[in-house]
């Protein structure tokens, strides 16, 4: 099992025929990922990388079924491509631009609301989502793990990889990341809730960093909600503060926000919780081995 993305899922891609779009259309599809087309509108009625080009998401959805789209477009495009998704009820929209100015991620998130939900977005600024063994929609690599029953939920993309690798042995149900921008379409929260109600999902493993609260909110939700073990990491232990981090979601102020403060929250209701990536691999892996 997985979530949101199976063997069955058939993706487009925004943006399939500019150079982003191009490289991962193949890496996509060297994975054995379903990529049925393209939208580009200057390029409709064309092939590209074997694949038809169509000129808006709705007539994509209607010549090829597709219920995915994963968006490479340039930053200035994303609001309007994501929105067009939307409008086109596709189910769910990778969107891997990074530097989508937040008032445009804001509306998009809020367009989508108004519509009724009928779109999940994962992202911007962030890697995508795999269920290794059955599809992966985005830039995560294909090869470095295997198909299992660990849920994976995370901020970054590089510690996405790292733990994907690091527990390769195990295997992944699905893995999510959902970017470390302020504003993005899917949260800890919401991959939480569907890796609990995933019988394919035996345990999950979850990555967050400084700044916001989101972690904090997630543990409020896995004490009442997730009865699945949760290991957590928190990038930034070793920041120095007052520094500007990298991500732009990356804001401490005072106390809150720190991973000091968020480690205790998540002990607090259970979660054991890494100091480093590697330290995290190893509790989970004493997880699945308890098994």
């Amino acid at each position: 099992m997985a979530i949101w993305l199976t063997e069955n899922s058939k993706i487009i891609v925004q943006g399939m025929t500019g150079g982003e779009g191009t490289k991962h259309t193949r890496r996509m599809l060297a994975s054995g990922a379903r990529v049925v087309g393209g939208v580009n509108a200057r390029k409709a009625g064309t092939t590209h990388e074997g694949l038809p080009v169509f000129g808006t998401v709705k007539e994509a959805m209607e010549q090829t079924g597709a219920d995915v789209s994963v968006v490479f477009v340039p930053p200035a495009f994303t609001k309007d491509a994501v929105k067009e998704a939307i409008d086109a009820e596709i189910p769910l929209v990778v969107v891997i631009t990074e530097g989508v100015p937040v008032h445009d991620s804001t509306e998009f998130w809020a367009y989508a609301v108004d519509k009724g939900n009928k779109t999940r977005i994962i992202g911007p600024n962030c890697p995508g989502i795999a269920s290794p063994g059955a599809s992966n929609a985005g830039i995560i690599p294909a090869d470095i793990t295997t198909a299992g029953r660990i849920g994976l939920v995370s901020k970054s993309g590089t510690l996405t990889y790292q733990l994907m690798y690091e527990l390769r042995d195990f295997g992944f149900s699905t893995a999510v990341g959902i970017g470390g921008d302020p504003v993005i379409g899917t949260t800890h929260i919401d991959a939480l809730q569907a890796f609990q109600e995933d019988p394919g999902t035996d345990a999950i493993v979850m990555i967050g960093e400084i700044g916001g609260d989101a972690e904090e909110r997630a543990a409020a939700y896995i004490e009442q909600h997730v009865s699945k073990p949760v290991v957590a990491y928190v990038a930034g232990f070793t920041a120095p503060e007052g520094k500007t981090m990298g991500h732009a979601g990356a804001i401490v102020s005072g106390s809150a926000g720190t991973a000091q403060a968020k480690k205790e929250a998540l002990e607090k209701v259970g979660v054991r919780v890494g100091k480093t990536p590697s330290e995290t691999a190893r509790l989970m892996r004493e997880i699945m081995q308890a098994r």
